[in-house]
């Protein structure tokens, strides 16, 4: 009794720990979203980018990119909560169908078109641009099996969605871990993030549904 009571007080230590993480890298991320309110042309990423700047598909794939972003990382967090998916069933398929719209209409093809344009050369580019195509692919694979009803599979896409999802904060976390360590050239740095920073994440999701999968049989044959 004593060992399950603990099982569960580490299982909530832990689900606390990554929505508090969640919520503080959000913050984060809401700040740097915030540093192009109103449009601003001169600011942050946006002056190491002068050579497509001018570009209108550009600037129209950039901040519809960073403007709709911000709310996909939030809307997902809720996605996972068991309370508000069996509580407010509603809520969880109205935040859901915001989160998959937001993904295939305005984030995933602006990302795509930013991921053209990349800095790091020919393999970075190429990076984002897998990353967009597969966040676009796998969320909408969430929305089909959501629609015929197969929630395992719902369930895994998700995961794999908002695993790419979170590539906006891995990657700058990996980024800052790479500055502070390792002294390498900036492009050098950035070519690495831009593949780690998802793939990384997509390594990590797949680790879960792999666990969960297996939990869910032995549960069944047990």
């Amino acid at each position: 009794m004593t060992l399950f009571g603990t099982a569960i007080s580490l299982k909530t230590l832990f689900q606390w720990a990554w929505y508090g993480a969640l919520v503080y890298f959000s913050y984060l991320m809401l700040l740097i979203t915030l540093q192009y309110v109103p449009v601003n042309l001169d600011v942050a990423f946006l002056r190491i980018k002068t050579d497509v700047i001018s570009k209108t598909h550009y600037r129209l794939a950039f901040f519809t990119h960073v403007y709709t972003s911000i709310f996909v990382l939030v809307l997902g967090m809720f996605q996972f909560l068991k309370y508000i998916r069996k509580k407010y069933e509603k809520v969880h398929r109205f935040m859901g169908k915001i989160y998959i719209g937001i993904i295939l209409f305005l984030s995933g093809p602006s990302g795509l078109v930013m991921g053209y344009y990349a800095n790091g050369g020919t393999l970075s580019q190429i990076s984002f641009c897998l990353l967009a195509i597969l966040w676009i692919w796998f969320t909408y694979k969430a929305y089909r099996y959501a629609r015929e009803k197969k929630w395992h599979q719902h369930r895994n896409f998700m995961y794999r969605s908002y695993a790419l999802t979170l590539s906006a904060i891995s990657l700058r976390l990996f980024k800052w871990i790479i500055v502070s360590w390792l002294a390498l050239p900036p492009m050098d740095t950035y070519l690495i993030v831009s593949w780690l920073g998802w793939t990384f994440n997509l390594a990590v999701a797949e680790g879960m549904i792999y666990f969960f999968t297996k939990a869910s049989l032995f549960r069944k044959k047990g």
